[in-house]
């Protein structure tokens, strides 16, 4: 059974993963959950991560990226694995990240999803077949997302920035300006209620690759966050990502 600490568990995520805990999903158990919010289920809670001192095996991370110092320091304290699967980082929380996970093992990505991170290397192996081709990414999200683009478009496109040698990335696009050959452009739509699609088409003067990948259920991230918590259990320390976990 893998003990895990939840970090935002009153927000969307929050909710679905509490209730997976609850039914012990993937051999989960939940020690606490911890936000500021007060609890919508039953289950042991803090409002503040400085107030838990349960055993666990893992946290995980879906709360907000300004917590990020306070959850580093933490995990940090307790030697304990750190999944953070919350996006809008700043460069500097990222270092912040990087330098953390010297000291842990700390897993990050913008996106837990297993589709996505097929679709990933998937769109690399062809982008590297087709050199000249353009790049665009389009993410469609609900109107209450407050970053854009989502941290699953910009992991998409420093993906594909591996394979293509002076490319970067364009977010969003106006005025009089030809598209430069080195771009990958990302356009962010915010509409109702949507989940959560993203899709990377592949352009040449001839043909069109798209590759498309829709959410319809949220609980599909929470299970993958999970999932990925049982695997970090007892690795070393390190900085882990989803390229790792498909190794697995």
């Amino acid at each position: 059974m893998t003990r895990i600490i939840f970090n935002g568990s009153e927000g969307v995520m929050g909710k679905n993963s509490v209730s997976l805990l609850k039914d012990n999903f993937y051999g989960c158990t939940l020690v606490a959950g911890v936000d500021i919010a007060t609890p919508s289920q039953d289950y042991k809670y803090y409002n503040s991560l400085s107030n838990v001192d349960d055993d666990a095996d893992c946290i995980v991370d879906f709360s907000s990226h300004k917590a990020t110092a306070g959850l580093l320091e933490f995990a940090k304290k307790r030697k304990l694995p750190l999944v953070i699967a919350t996006t809008g980082h700043t460069e500097e929380e990222m270092q912040m990240i990087r330098d953390a996970s010297k000291e842990i093992p700390l897993f990050k990505s913008g996106n837990t999803s297993v589709g996505i991170a097929t679709l990933i290397d998937s769109a690399k192996r062809i982008a590297k077949v087709f050199p000249d081709a353009d790049i665009e990414i389009v993410e469609t999200h609900h109107n209450r997302k407050i970053d854009a683009p989502s941290g699953t478009a910009l992991m998409i496109g420093n993906a594909l920035k591996e394979v293509r040698q002076g490319s970067y990335l364009t977010l969003g696009r106006s005025g009089e300006c030809k598209r430069d050959k080195n771009e990958i452009g990302i356009q962010a739509i915010r509409q109702a209620a949507i989940c959560g699609i993203h899709e990377v088409m592949i352009t040449t003067e001839n043909e069109q690759i798209s590759l498309k990948h829709t959410v319809f259920d949220r609980k599909l991230l929470a299970e993958g966050a999970l999932k990925i918590a049982v695997f970090m259990k007892d690795k070393s320390v390190g900085l882990y990502d989803m390229n790792d976990f498909l190794k697995n």
